[in-house]
């Protein structure tokens, strides 16, 4: 397992065993998307409270922040394949065992190991992808990876206004059950495509997979995660409000609205691969975007302009947005030496995405309650892009 990342050499790289990871990420970020379009059916059918209900679509986000980075260590331990192949087995089994909640205490329980097995394929497939990939589509492939959240969460809430009236909340958890094992049968089929990401005796000692955080680049990526974390979630939860509660839109237009804005995110991805495989400085794509998503952010809060334009805004902010995740989930093809090394800087970005969503959703809320405005919600974004911008400067004095 010499090299960078992976084993395989320059212009071999497998394209449907990329993609098979990459759905595997799709398929549990669906994991999200669905819960959101299912809490009215949730708290009226098991008789949850407003608390209760948002700690079903915390669980997974406060789990991550305290366990991202062990789930790393365990992943450069027992090898990226086995991970990913848990995790997705992991997550089918507890939304399987969700139809059967009856109440807040047995479906939190259910989260938990849905949380667990999203850790895993979140933090284990980069590896997977990073093996599938020659050295010189590396960088695209990660791009195409950092996807997958936008891509997931979509996904679930186009399907929602489809399968609600179906089966209730009920559909969806049968739907996400059924895309992890799928995920998790493409996989399998293109494992020997994966030979890189098999575990390895040299890897149960922690250090040299733990040697990657001795750099100063891995944490401002952390950090930088953290912050645009920040910036896209005040835009998740802002636009359903806005829509529902302020514009008095059914259901399935807000669905699909945010939707739409969530999609937004992924051709920015794809873009942010692109450029990067093109040589691109990530840390001046990291600042870049993040001054225009800045600027997109005190427009979109100011209620005189018109809805078209605060959604165009919201949509171009999703859209600049992707380059920062495809620029910082990329990074393991510049800091990772080893392959166990990919896991461990994975979970540290990923402790720092998930930091920012921890911190910044009720950040955002309370400073909204105390004005009375979401017009207030535009010093947090502004001040979160504007750290942001400062991170890309220093990960591109780094040389990155």
């Amino acid at each position: 397992m010499n090299g960078s990342t992976g084993a395989r050499g320059p212009g071999t790289t497998h394209w449907p065993a990329v993609l098979a990871a990459c759905a595997c990420g799709l398929a549990c970020a669906m994991n999200i998307g669905k819960v959101p379009p299912a809490l009215p059916l949730l708290r009226e059918q098991l008789g949850l409270t407003l608390v209760q209900a948002g700690w079903v679509s915390a669980t997974l986000n406060t789990l991550a922040v305290v366990a991202s980075l062990g789930v790393g260590l365990m992943t450069a331990r027992l090898g990226s394949l086995a991970m990913v192949l848990g995790g997705l087995l992991l997550g089918a089994a507890a939304s399987l065992a969700g139809l059967g909640a009856d109440g807040f205490a047995s479906l939190i329980a259910t989260r938990f190991f849905e949380g667990a097995g999203f850790m895993a394929v979140a933090i284990a497939a980069p590896g997977l992808v990073s093996a599938a990939a020659g050295d010189d589509r590396r960088r695209f492939a990660l791009g195409l990876w950092s996807a997958y959240m936008p891509a997931g969460a979509s996904l679930a809430l186009a399907l929602s206004p489809l399968l609600l009236p179906l089966a209730g909340w009920r559909a969806l958890w049968l739907a996400s059950a059924a895309a992890l094992l799928l995920a998790a049968a493409l996989v399998w089929r293109q494992r020997r495509h994966y030979a890189a990401a098999v575990g390895s005796t040299h890897s149960r000692r922690p250090g040299p997979a733990l040697a990657v955080l001795r750099q100063a680049a891995p944490w401002w990526l952390a950090l930088a995660f953290g912050v645009w974390a920040m910036q896209h979630f005040a835009l998740i939860v802002w636009l359903p409000t806005f829509l529902k509660e302020q514009r008095g839109l059914a259901p399935a237009p807000v669905a699909l609205l945010t939707g739409a804005m969530l999609l937004a995110n992924v051709p920015g991805n794809l873009i942010g691969g692109a450029l990067l495989q093109r040589g691109w400085s990530r840390g001046r794509l990291i600042a870049g975007a993040n001054l225009a998503t800045g600027l997109c952010g005190l427009g979109l809060f100011v209620d005189a302009w018109p809805d078209a334009l605060r959604f165009a805004l919201a949509v171009a902010l999703s859209f600049v947005g992707g380059l920062i995740p495809s620029s910082i989930l990329s990074s393991s093809t510049a800091l990772a030496r080893t392959p166990q090394q990919v896991g461990v800087l994975q979970g540290l970005l990923m402790q720092g995405s998930q930091l920012g969503q921890f911190v910044g959703t009720p950040l955002i809320a309370a400073v909204v309650a105390a004005a009375g405005s979401w017009t207030a919600a535009r010093g947090v974004m502004a001040g979160a892009a504007a750290v942001g911008i400062a991170l890309g400067l220093l990960v591109a004095r780094d040389g990155h």
